[in-house]
């Protein structure tokens, strides 16, 4: 069986899909992958809708927003086999801030995140479910910087807080630049990175998506059962240009948070928050339907 997955994008959140590739599972289930190289984030998804990709990994907010505008078609999107189950972003402060917590936005120059839009609109949530998000001015958020920009900018002093995901948090950390005041992850489970297709790939190719699906299980049992120092050891050619240290913080940083699913099936928890948050934030017009938005396989 042989099927076509593309990459959203680079990035160590997605380690185990890395791990997936390099551990050749997926072949001892039957299947034969063509890994297909990053996109822009969120290209991909009108790829997948067109049929000229099978497959891709991403956030789920793709597919919640496909059946949120958009009426139901052989392209409207699916999910199906969790991997990040919690949102991989955190709020870095300057040093010394002067509160941690969300309270540290308050009185801060705050940049979002600009490559992607579920940590701002989740973050937005929050504040919202924390009373505090009319007291957070526009005048103080600072958008479009991507997150090396970021980074430079909190160097700079020409911001307080910035929020980015691994590995700028590591660096953020080791260079003494930020610390972290907030941990997104620690908001609990909140299904992140999935795998996407469309209903009309699905009918095509089922069975090997219930056999990526299983060779994922095992990807998840053996990051349970090597560990940190392996996984990392194993994405490393990935990220070449990420020093070793780096990427043992990162990693270590995630598995230590749990962010990474350890087990392929959707969370109804994950999703019903993170579709909740959107809705709270207005992207979404109304909460979708765990049933109606993730495929499923008998074991």
């Amino acid at each position: 069986m042989r099927i076509t997955l593309a990459e959203n994008f680079r990035a160590i959140l997605y380690s185990p899909f890395y791990a997936l590739r390099a551990l050749g599972f997926a072949a001892e289930e039957g299947l034969t992958v063509e890994w297909l190289p990053p996109r822009t984030p969120g290209a991909v998804f009108d790829e997948v809708k067109q049929g000229a990709v099978d497959l891709a990994w991403g956030g789920p907010i793709r597919v919640m927003k496909d059946h949120d505008v958009n009426a139901s078609t052989g392209a409207t999107l699916l999910c199906f086999a969790e991997v990040v189950s919690r949102d991989p972003f955190a709020l870095v402060a300057k040093p010394n801030w002067h509160a941690a917590g969300l309270s540290g936005l308050l009185r801060a120059r705050f940049a979002t995140v600009s490559e992607v839009p579920t940590p701002w609109l989740c973050l937005q949530a929050d504040l919202h479910e924390a009373g505090l998000a009319s007291r957070l001015s526009d005048q103080d958020v600072v958008n479009g910087l991507s997150m090396e920009q970021q980074l430079q900018a909190l160097e700079r002093g020409e911001v307080d807080v910035v929020q980015l995901f691994e590995p700028y948090i590591s660096r953020a950390v080791a260079e003494g630049a930020g610390e972290i005041i907030y941990a997104a992850w620690d908001r609990g489970p909140t299904v992140y990175t999935t795998f996407i297709c469309s209903r009309d790939g699905l009918a095509r190719h089922r069975e090997a998506f219930r056999r990526l699906t299983s060779a994922l299980r095992r990807v998840q049992q053996w990051i349970a059962t090597n560990g940190t120092e392996e996984l990392a050891r194993v994405v490393t050619p990935f990220f070449p240009d990420i020093s070793s240290e780096l990427l043992r913080s990162a990693i270590r940083r995630y598995c230590d948070a749990e962010i990474w699913a350890v087990r392929p099936e959707v969370s109804k928890i994950g999703f019903e928050r993170l579709t909740g948050m959107l809705w709270l934030s207005g992207y979404l017009t109304a909460k979708q339907k765990y049933d109606s938005c993730v495929a499923q396989f008998d074991q």
